[in-house]
């Protein structure tokens, strides 16, 4: 390979990949305004008014994106030194599902909404705008699911039992003459009862059905607040073992920032400041 071709792909690596830079800035953010405009675009043609106005219109803007993204993702694989790696990469797979919708649509019409899914290209703004500190937070969050993910399966489990049990007693007290026309019916009844929702497409009409009901009602409030205790009790975990490390951030920043001026009363100058970094007056 020339030094001019390794010259290129580094530039162009740079600009891609890399946000520091104003070109690099520039394309990142056309990126992004470009994938929001998409996926507008997208969310308009589901609308059937609109579709049948402007369909043909919003169909070739489409197309258009689908030319600009799958050039980008071809000029990503060409500079990258490592291409299996990014191929495989979140954002490798993320960039490919953004322009296979469209192919899809040539065969399966309905195919062209998953095009929405270049809205998970949005993650890009973390890095773009300096964000990653916001990522980090996320990660508490994630590590609490995980850990409360067995209690919660457990949770999931005694939900489907009572709404087994209680489907099977409405099945037997109301009876298909008032909309309970099978066990899974009544048991679909019961998950929407115990979650609150209240479709209200079936609901009790025998005086027994509707104490039945009304219990299941009053004890759903109890049940809902488990999965939450039980996020909420692991998220304070994490955040009791994280707190040392935040504790000694602070600290540091306090020892840094520590001396104060006598003549401006300035308070944020460096423990080995000689001089004041707002009136410049000797410490």
């Amino acid at each position: 390979m020339t030094s001019n071709s390794k010259k290129w792909k580094h530039d162009l690596y740079i600009i891609i990949f890399e946000s520091d830079t104003p070109k690099g800035k520039a394309f990142d953010v056309a990126l992004i305004i470009s994938i929001l405009l998409s996926c507008i675009i997208v969310l308009l043609d589901s609308v059937e008014r609109i579709n049948m106005e402007y369909g043909f219109i919003l169909s070739a803007l489409e197309w258009i994106f689908m030319i600009i993204f799958t050039a980008e993702y071809v000029l990503r694989i060409i500079c990258v030194d490592n291409r299996l790696h990014y191929l495989k990469s979140f954002f490798g797979i993320i960039d490919l599902l953004a322009i296979l919708p469209t192919m899809i649509s040539l065969f399966f019409p309905a195919g062209q909404f998953l095009v929405i899914i270049r809205i998970l290209r949005l993650f890009r703004l973390f890095r773009v705008f300096k964000m990653s500190r916001y990522i980090k937070e996320s990660t508490v969050l994630l590590k609490a699911l995980k850990v409360s993910f067995p209690k919660i399966i457990i949770f999931i489990f005694t939900m489907f039992f009572i709404a087994m049990l209680v489907g099977s007693l409405m099945y037997i007290i109301e009876g298909p003459e008032n909309g309970y026309t099978s066990i899974p019916q009544s048991m679909y009844w019961a998950i929407v009862t115990v979650t609150t929702v209240g479709y209200g497409d079936i609901s009790p009409q025998t005086t027994l059905g509707k104490i039945v009901a009304s219990v299941l009602m009053i004890s759903s409030y109890g049940i809902l607040a488990v999965p939450t205790g039980i996020v909420t009790f692991e998220l304070a975990q994490l955040s009791k073992k994280s707190s040392p490390e935040k504790e000694s951030e602070i600290t540091e920043e306090v020892v840094n920032y520590s001396k104060i001026c006598p003549f401006c009363s300035h308070q944020d100058n460096a423990k080995n400041a000689v001089y004041c970094n707002q009136c410049g007056k000797p410490l």
